[in-house]
């Protein structure tokens, strides 16, 4: 009975999910009918959508014309044509890459990983070690899914290429964050589903950490150094798209300095001026 009332708090959860976002932006003849885990699917595709497009644009404003040439010199400002193509791949990946977050919440509905729903099940000290945990695994996962998709060259080829295209300071824009072939941009977030089987993880966090990766990837790909020791910023993430060969990490730098594969944006513009 106990297992039953934890398993139905994550419907219920999910359920919620549905409504808020299904509710309010679709009639209920659309979507109400549909089996849960496609109502789910259908909520995480808007539900990324809209915060992939309110993000990129609030981005772009900002740093483009807002505060023109203060962050992007004029000479590297991405070509409207560029940003455009960026949407477009990122729009045709996206009704793919919302099967893992549907995936992920059909598992734990099913009692199929460790997650728990609700903080008061471990205590706030426990949840806060758990969820260092969780990330210390996906920044781990993500560095060597990352390298391995440069190191094996028919998945370079056919998979992390379409990202590539972007290997200059003008043609990236926080719109080349999600503009992956979609098998690459799954791979690159598969660790934070593997983490579930491993470490306990609360159910909200998860969910909110998956679609953090569409701000998180708009800010890398914005060009601005921020100088943030040890955050994997967009002065580290642009070297990554101009040398293929460092700074594969996702959150920090720790990943590249154990492994050997970081350089630093300091030390590039130094050798530059040299």
């Amino acid at each position: 009975m106990a297992d039953h009332h934890h398993l139905q708090a994550f419907l219920d959860e999910t359920s919620l999910y549905n409504r808020i976002v299904l509710g309010h932006l679709l009639p209920s003849a659309w979507w109400d009918p549909l089996p849960h885990v496609l109502q789910t699917w259908l909520r995480n595709c808007i539900a990324g959508t809209l915060l992939y497009f309110i993000s990129g644009f609030l981005w772009c404003f900002y740093i483009y014309y807002w505060k023109r040439n203060v962050y992007v010199p004029k000479d590297a400002v991405p070509t409207r044509k560029a940003m455009l193509l960026q949407i477009y791949v990122a729009m045709k990946a996206m009704p793919w890459y919302c099967t893992l977050p549907t995936l992920s919440e059909y598992m734990i509905e099913n009692g199929w990983t460790r997650c728990y729903s609700s903080i008061s099940d471990v205590g706030l000290p426990l949840f806060l070690v758990q969820l260092a945990l969780y990330l210390v695994l996906v920044e781990f996962g993500i560095y060597w899914m990352h390298r391995e998709l440069h190191d094996i060259k028919p998945l370079y080829k056919y998979l992390h290429a379409t990202h590539h295209i972007y290997n200059k300071q003008n043609t990236l824009s926080p719109f080349a964050g999600l503009a992956f072939h979609p098998l690459d941009g799954i791979l690159q977030a598969v660790p934070h589903v593997i983490a579930l089987f491993i470490v306990p993880t609360h159910f909200r966090s998860h969910i909110a950490l998956l679609f953090f990766e569409a701000i998180w990837t708009a800010n890398i790909h914005d060009c601005i150094h921020a100088k943030i020791w040890p955050v994997m910023g967009a002065g580290y993430h642009t070297i990554h798209h101009t040398t293929y060969r460092h700074n594969y990490g996702h959150y920090t730098i720790w990943m590249d300095w154990m492994f050997g594969t970081l350089r630093d944006p300091a030390n590039d513009s130094y050798e530059k001026e040299m």
